[in-house]
């Protein structure tokens, strides 16, 4: 055989010349035509300040041109029910291959969503026990509490040898759902007197939900059905009466000649209502729904969801509901012992996605959990499961902030799985602030060199090494390192927790000091937000500051999220002697060519929709009537068009002191949000900039008693020394403040740590330590404790 030498090795083909992800002139969001080249099957590291431009860059560009790229390979039939992606702004994008995201967005707070439902575990869970158990009761379907049990019978009429024959068929469907809760695992019941004041008429306004008001469409309906007398008060109705207006079933009735559909007010509120996950809901309505219903376990599944049928049915003893209460780490164990030749394959793949979840750092969790109360970390670290056993190679993933809910044990974990995606073969896209993460990138790209206009550009390209001397602002404090404090502050009394039992929490008693900045800590699952949330809620005197999403359209900006508008519109109105509404875009000021939105949005059915500047106001909103009144001598869209720190100082003093205003800008501009500018749209701020904005709302609020849920999340190395200032300044000012927090810097900082763990789960739930920084560091006895004392050099 002959063998083929070394010299006379061919060049190298040309397919294989394309390694590098090319992007040229890139200016999406605040971007100023950023070029950059981003190795294939390598792992690239973002980095640079909150909002310098690194998810416009990573996630509005490159992985939405592939994603759209991806789309218009499918018929245009096909693309209609998908949805449209814009083309980003650039010049040049090259060398892409398929994008897989996985980003923070929180999974579907559906309340029949679990950890289950959103991996497949819980359909390979029930095709086992369809397969296995006994006794025997069905499909899969039986074993899945979204699947109500019906049956049905009726004649039908077919066609057969050219005659009509009417013949009778019969149905069932054996489901899994527990009929008294409907699969919630909840039941709720209604305070009636939070309905309606039973003293008043209808016509008097004795409803009291929200939105039902005799002069809409319900009182309409209310009035029009002639079921009750709408001015009799409701405490002298008749039993029928009563009935007819809480519990009647739909029933069409005609008013005014238009045939409507009458329904009673409980079943109305549990469709409308109630079915939804109550922190989804709008501030007020959560208000009422809190006020007026009290949800408790349902009594017939003992909140397992599931029929008493689907509960029967077992495999070495254990039923479906018992395998998805159990730890996901039991289960995996559970699932390992069994054998059984004729489902080999499927217990291989269950065995394969639950190992995942404990490598993943999820073991504690359970297939029960409603997705809905899952962190964004636990969230976008679910998404990861899918693709760890992958087959796929050459293939881009995605990530934001992938160590975000991560105790610094937990991040070496991280680190490896992302290894692992690289080495098969892929390219990895990394947003990250953590030092940790960007020292194991293969390739970074520093964004900077401010945030906001002041940001966009790339500042740095390169190794790890080259970024630590680059002397960006990323490389000057990429070894930076929070010292102990000399001396803690001496705690004002204390808040006491005693027997918390809220998920793993094993009967615990705790004395957290007030008057003190308290961090509790400890790793991923051991029970911090449980004890925390759980014990502490938000309420009189405490204000509560957490990771959930802010709801906001494209309408919607830190001016109307704050209620910085009020104040201003008030002062424009005072000013010129007019309405305040003439200076909101959402309302009578409002452009009419685009409807106060700047810019007209034409929808091309399955194309990319294209939005182009309003001809009429030339993006600026409003009415050109409007623009001619000033304040200080600028009109409203030049006002909103300003920084943070530029209003503040135009509200502060002269002829547009505006004292109102200027305090909320005071607030922004501490939580380090002065780059903002007044109408950005609150779609385009990144998870960072959205926590702080949250922040800075709240900061107004009267409470003794601050409770920061990890606010570190999104924030750059140098702007954590800012938030520790922030911090110190609200403790001060005499207020309480808790924060639940992994970043060693802050760790350090704390007056008074409390740890919980040693592990996750059913590992946990426990206090391990409660004392200074200083006896953490010395004591060394925690997970926390090494980690801490590693980090201050100790």
């Amino acid at each position: 055989m002959a063998t083929r030498t070394k010299a006379s090795s061919p060049a190298p083909h040309v397919a294989d010349s394309h390694d590098l992800i090319r992007v040229h002139g890139a200016r999406v969001n605040n971007l100023k035509d950023v070029s950059v080249e981003i190795p294939k099957r390598r792992l690239t590291v973002f980095t640079g300040v909150s909002g310098s431009g690194k998810s416009s860059l990573v996630f509005g560009t490159i992985a939405a041109d592939s994603q759209r790229m991806i789309n218009e390979t499918y018929s245009a039939f096909v693309q209609g029910f998908m949805p449209t992606l814009a083309r980003p702004d650039v010049d040049v994008l090259e060398g892409l291959t398929t994008a897989i995201i996985v980003d923070q967005q929180r999974l579907g707070a559906d309340p029949r969503s679990t950890v289950g439902t959103a991996t497949d575990a819980n359909a390979m869970l029930r095709i086992l026990f369809s397969r296995l158990g006994t006794p025997h009761i069905g499909s899969s379907q039986a074993f899945s509490f979204n699947v109500a049990s019906i049956s049905g019978a009726g004649a039908v009429t077919v066609e057969r040898a050219g005659e009509t024959v009417k013949e009778r068929r019969s149905f069932s469907i054996t489901g899994g759902m527990c009929a008294r809760c409907e699969g919630r695992g909840s039941v709720n019941d209604i305070d009636l007197t939070q309905l309606y004041d039973e003293e008043k008429s209808l016509n008097e306004g004795a409803l009291t939900i929200p939105g039902y008001s005799m002069d809409g469409w319900y009182g309409r309906i209310f009035k029009g059905s002639g079921f009750f007398d709408p001015d009799r008060p409701i405490k002298r109705y008749t039993k029928r009466q009563l009935h007819d207006l809480l519990h009647k079933e739909p029933t069409k009735i005609k008013v005014d000649g238009v045939n409507l559909t009458y329904e009673g007010l409980i079943p109305k509120l549990q469709k409308s209502m109630l079915s939804k996950d109550v922190d989804s809901l709008q501030p007020h309505i959560r208000a009422f729904v809190e006020r007026a219903v009290t949800f408790a376990t349902c009594p017939e599944c003992e909140g397992t969801r599931l029929s008493a049928e689907a509960r029967s049915s077992k495999i070495g003893g254990i039923s479906i509901a018992d395998a998805c209460a159990m730890q996901i780490s039991d289960l995996a164990e559970w699932v390992r012992g069994l054998d059984e030749p004729s489902v080999a394959p499927l217990l291989e793949r269950l065995v394969e996605t639950l190992v995942s979840f404990v490598e993943i750092g999820l073991g504690y969790l359970s297939l029960e959990r409603p997705s809905g109360t899952l962190s964004g970390g636990e969230a976008q670290r679910v998404k990861m499961i899918r693709h760890l056993g992958s087959s796929l190679t050459d293939v881009t993933y995605v990530f934001d902030e992938p160590t975000i809910g991560l105790h610094p044990h937990d991040i070496q974990r991280m680190n490896d799985l992302l290894l692992r995606l690289r080495d098969k073969g892929n390219t990895v896209l990394v947003v990250e602030h953590k030092p940790e993460t960007i020292a194991i990138a293969d390739h970074v790209v520093d964004l900077g060199p401010g945030a906001g206009s002041g940001g966009g550009t790339v500042c740095f390209e390169g190794s790890v090494e080259g970024l630590r001397t680059g002397g960006t602002i990323t490389g000057r404090h990429f070894d930076d390192r929070a010292q102990l404090k000399e001396e803690v502050r001496k705690p004002t009394g204390t808040l006491e927790i005693r027997g918390a039992t809220t998920h793993n929490l094993r009967d615990v008693d705790v004395d957290v000091p007030l008057g003190v900045l308290t961090v509790v800590t400890g790793v991923a699952g051991s029970g911090k937000s449980s004890l925390i949330h759980g014990s502490i809620p938000a309420g009189e005197g405490v204000v509560s500051v957490d990771q959930s999403a802010i709801r906001g359209s494209r309408r919607s900006n830190p001016a109307t999220y704050t209620g910085l508008l009020d104040p201003i519109r008030k002062a424009f109105a005072k000013a010129n002697g007019v309405k305040p509404a003439l200076f909101s875009a959402n309302s009578e000021g409002a452009c009419p060519n685009c409807n106060g939105a700047g810019v007209v949005y034409t929808d091309l059915a399955m194309m990319a929709g294209v939005a182009t500047t309003c001809e009429v106001c030339e993006g600026k909103r409003f009415q050109a009537s409007v623009l001619e009144y000033h304040l200080g001598g600028r009109d409203i869209s030049e006002v909103l068009a300003m920084s943070v720190d530029a209003a503040e100082e135009f509200f502060g003093a002269g002829d547009a002191h505006t004292p109102a205003a200027h305090r909320i800008l005071q607030r922004l501009a501490d939580v380090g949000l002065g780059y903002l500018s007044l109408g950005q749209p609150l779609t385009t701020l990144s998870g960072g900039e959205r926590q702080r904005l949250k922040l800075a709302t709240h900061m107004g609020d009267k409470g003794g008693v601050y409770v920061l849920d990890e606010p570190t999340t999104g924030l750059h190395l140098a702007d954590v020394e800012h938030l520790l200032g922030l911090l110190d300044r609200l403790v001060e000012a005499g207020k309480s403040v808790i924060v639940i927090e992994h970043h060693q810097a802050v760790m350090a900082h704390a007056d008074w740590i409390i740890d919980l763990g040693p592990g996750a789960g059913h590992d946990g739930g426990r206090i391990v330590f409660e004392g200074t920084p200083a006896d953490l560091v010395a004591d060394r006895s925690t997970l926390t404790g090494q980690h801490l004392a590693a980090y201050v050099g100790a």
